[in-house]
C-alpha cells in the first residue's frame, strides 16, 4: 500500500470514528445512563425503560423512529434543539408513535415519577 493509501485509510477511519462518537454522544442510553435502562437490543429494535423522578432532567440526546408506552405518568417539559419548549401531561397507558427526534432533552416538572417504555426501531440490514 502506498503512503497516500495509508493516509486515506487513516483519514477514513478517523472520520468513521468521529461519526460513531457523535452518534454515541446523542444516544439516550449512554448520556442518560442514570435514568435509562436498556432491556433488549437486537438488529431490529432497542427497548428501554426511562424513569424520571420529580425534578430529574435528561441530557441532550436523539431517537430514531420509536414507540412510547407510559407506565406511570406525570408532567414533562421537552426542550428542542431550536429552543422550542413544550409541556405535556402523560397518563398511564398512553401509547404514541414518534418519528425520529433530533437533539432534545426532557425534565419532569411534576410531582410524580414518570416511567416509560421506549421501543426504538432500527433500519433492517
Amino acid at each position: 500500500m502506498t503512503k497516500m493509501g495509508v493516509f486515506i485509510g487513516i483519514f477514513a477511519a478517523a472520520g468513521w470514528l468521529g461519526v460513531a462518537a457523535a452518534s454515541r454522544a446523542q444516544d439516550a442510553a449512554v448520556v442518560n445512563s442514570r435514568t435509562v435502562h436498556v432491556t433488549l437490543d437486537n438488529d431490529r429494535v432497542r427497548v428501554f425503560e426511562a424513569v424520571l423522578k420529580p425534578g430529574d432532567q435528561e441530557q441532550p440526546h436523539s431517537h430514531p423512529a420509536s414507540l412510547v408506552y407510559v407506565i406511570e405518568g406525570g408532567k414533562v417539559r421537552n426542550h428542542a434543539a431550536n429552543g422550542a419548549i413544550t409541556e405535556a401531561e402523560l397518563h398511564p397507558g398512553d401509547t404514541s408513535y414518534r418519528e425520529p427526534i433530533t437533539t432534545h432533552w426532557a425534565e419532569n416538572v411534576g410531582t410524580t415519577t414518570i416511567r416509560l417504555i421506549v421501543v426504538e426501531f432500527k433500519t433492517p440490514r
